[in-house]
């Protein structure tokens, strides 16, 4: 029996989430690079090198490059649309996955930070799970 409990507990934690002070430097650097690259192809209308960047969630939702880009143009005008970002912490979030803080200089003159959460892929490629945009508060200087 307890051979038994020990195999299953040795099969659930093959798929225990990463932790974002688990990740290796190299993960951490790949995370950021997907997220910029994600940026860079929003920045130059590639719609389906930018859709490249989804995880299997997002593609599920939004089953074409077409349909996603409608969603990001709508919904995320500060990720869509910026005047430059800056990497901030990697986290864990609730569910367990990776999440890298983004602050993103709106076109429209506001800061905003994005909260991107990260999906390593069976092939150990990193992918955009989600993104949640809120605005910053103003800064008097």
């Amino acid at each position: 029996m307890t051979r038994i409990a020990l195999c299953v507990l040795a099969f659930l934690m093959m798929f225990a989430p990463l932790r974002a002070e688990e990740l290796a430097p190299a993960d951490k650097a790949a995370v950021q690079q997907v997220i910029e690259g994600q940026l860079n192809a929003f920045a130059a209308d590639k719609g389906d090198e930018a859709y490249g960047f989804a995880a299997p969630i997002v593609k599920f939702a939004f089953p074409d490059s077409a349909t996603f880009m409608r969603m990001v143009q709508q919904g995320y005008e500060p990720v869509y649309r910026n005047n430059g970002h800056k990497f901030g912490e990697l986290s864990t979030d609730q569910l367990g996955r990776p999440s890298q803080k983004v602050t993103l200089m709106g076109s429209d003159g506001k800061n905003y930070e994005a909260m991107y959460f990260m999906e390593k892929q069976p092939d150990g490629t990193w992918k955009i799970a989600g993104v949640v945009v809120k605005t910053l508060p103003e800064v008097n200087a």
